[in-house]
């Protein structure tokens, strides 16, 4: 992969990688040739689950221990990566081999995500814990920022279709309507419309995730739902 392409990821990345072989490493997945990521992977995923279990501890400091559990699982958790690594369009930047290239493993979320660990790994291994734990923090900080013990419940997406599927509405749609700002500080504006009940609503976040999340939450305001 050239020089000037990986350059972008690093810029959105918020990270220039020392070792370049080291973040080649981290894009290519074992479907390729020689090497891959997978021991990297391995690495990333304990930094990432030490670096939000600090960040837990000490952001809610009369939480429990199940209430702490439960918000780091859902920080942590694949899907999360996946719209992590979507945000950073990582896969435009793997190194797959014929057979995933031909079935879209670009796309494929667990790919990415793995992909994701695999990057904190390597950035860990360029720097050291201080630097890895500060990039890992910017990447979550939108998420960070809006956290609350509170969900450690059903997040407002997850409600907005069960309350439609209860009345059998059809699902909501959301859609990108504009991005701003530089690539590693990107505010996502997303609407959510649901034709069946002409309700369309718009979310602002750092990632796109985030923004969906807003947009959701307004339609079951304005839905009256809890």
């Amino acid at each position: 992969m050239s020089k000037n392409h990986l350059d972008v990821l690093e810029r959105t990345l918020g990270y220039t990688f020392k070792n370049s072989t080291l973040f080649d490493l981290a894009l290519t997945h074992r479907s390729y040739k020689g090497a891959n990521n997978e021991r990297l992977e391995y690495l990333g995923d304990a930094i990432l689950s030490l670096v939000i279990a600090e960040h837990l501890y000490n952001r809610f400091p009369n939480a429990k221990e199940g209430q702490m559990s439960r918000l780091r699982s859902l920080l942590v958790k694949g899907v999360t990566l996946a719209e992590i690594g979507k945000d950073f369009k990582l896969g435009d930047y793997l190194n797959l081999g014929g057979g995933e290239l031909k079935s879209g493993g670009f796309r494929r979320e667990s790919i990415i995500a793995d992909a994701v660990e695999s990057l904190i790994g390597a950035i860990y291994l360029d720097s050291d814990h201080q630097t890895c734990k500060e990039v890992v923090l910017r990447w979550y900080k939108d998420r960070l920022d809006s956290l609350s013990l509170d969900d450690t419940e059903k997040d407002p997406k997850t409600r907005l279709q069960e309350y439609l599927q209860s009345f059998k509405k059809d699902l909501p749609k959301y859609d990108v309507k504009l991005v701003t700002g530089e690539a590693h500080d990107q505010t996502f504006t997303v609407v959510c419309s649901i034709e069946s009940l002409s309700v369309q609503t718009t979310g602002e976040g750092g990632s796109r995730r985030h923004a969906e999340q807003r947009a959701a939450k307004k339609a079951l305001k304005q839905l009256g739902a809890k």
